[in-house]
């Protein structure tokens, strides 16, 4: 491809080559290009397509950055067209790699929830303190089903089951908090400040984003993430630009960013369902139902 030709040696002629989203690619010529040995090793393929003329994008757009210590900078359209960009970050969060994905609220940072190494980066990267629980990105039911005990029957009150009312949210902005199942990974519900002081907790937070590019990740995982959402440590605010998150959080050690866009900073609702009826413990995107009950909590960090 044209736009992975600086990684296999290949240079243009032409110093004004740029690229504009939604472009089309045409071939080059042999007068076009001239041909340089390929390196003897190149540490990690850089792959993006579409690129804008933004100055801060260029700089971890460039296929030219073949560095130990490069971002994976992938842009995609929002709309799912052109996922097949995905592959690359996928084969990097299973190899213990930390990224950074939309989803149907703010972006979020996300890891293989098996890979402990990738855990505790994940906390180092994004600060997070050692009693804070983490949430679980899933691709259906049949996950939170699978790694949770599932959805309190109901109550006395004529609401039989919790698990049809939930249906009608998902896929979308909740986060619910669940008992956690045998199944999940001990790493995801322990916390402490060292191995023998660890601590287990019962419970996890489980989401179905209801976003395109998120899903497609998910799928090619095969497997839920780890997720916690991105936040400038300084201004403790969401990062909804993809831009500033890689400069925010590029230098620290995260290895890619996926762009599908600017967000819009309202993170997704949380709702204990732990107690009946359901409490909600962070209003944000996702409406108030009529089963659940507000909770003057202050907003999660």
């Amino acid at each position: 491809m044209a736009l992975q030709m600086k990684a296999y040696g290949w240079s243009t002629s032409s110093p004004s080559l740029s690229f504009k989203r939604g472009s089309i690619i045409s071939p080059l010529t042999s007068s076009d290009v001239s041909f340089q040995p390929p390196p003897q090793k190149v540490s990690r393929l850089k792959i993006v397509a579409a690129v804008k003329k933004s100055p801060k994008r260029l700089k971890y757009a460039s296929p030219g950055l073949p560095k130990e210590d490069g971002i994976l900078y992938i842009e995609v359209d929002p709309d799912g067209s052109d996922t097949w960009k995905l592959d690359s970050a996928v084969e990097l969060l299973k190899k213990g790699a930390v990224g950074v994905i939309p989803t149907d609220t703010v972006y979020a940072m996300v890891c293989d929830m098996t890979n402990h190494d990738a855990i505790e980066r994940l906390r180092r990267l994004k600060d997070v303190e050692t009693t804070k629980p983490y949430s679980i990105l899933c691709r259906s039911l049949h996950d939170i089903d699978t790694y949770t005990t599932g959805f309190p029957r109901g109550n006395s009150n004529g609401l039989s089951d919790y698990f049809r009312a939930v249906k009608h949210c998902l896929p979308g902005p909740y986060t619910f908090i669940l008992t956690a199942s045998k199944a999940l990974p001990k790493q995801v519900v322990k916390y402490g400040t060292a191995v023998s002081r660890y601590a287990s907790r019962k419970s996890v937070g489980v989401r179905i984003p209801d976003d395109v590019v998120c899903q497609a990740v998910l799928e090619k995982m095969g497997a839920p993430l780890i997720t916690t959402s991105v936040r400038s440590p300084k201004q403790d605010q969401w990062i909804i630009d993809p831009v500033l998150i890689a400069d925010t959080y590029g230098p620290e050690g995260l290895d890619f960013v996926v762009d599908a866009g600017v967000r819009v900073a309202n993170p997704s609702t949380v709702v204990d369902m732990l107690h009946i009826p359901p409490k909600i413990i962070r209003q944000g995107k996702g409406p108030k139902q009529p089963w659940m009950e507000e909770e003057d909590i202050a907003a999660e960090k």
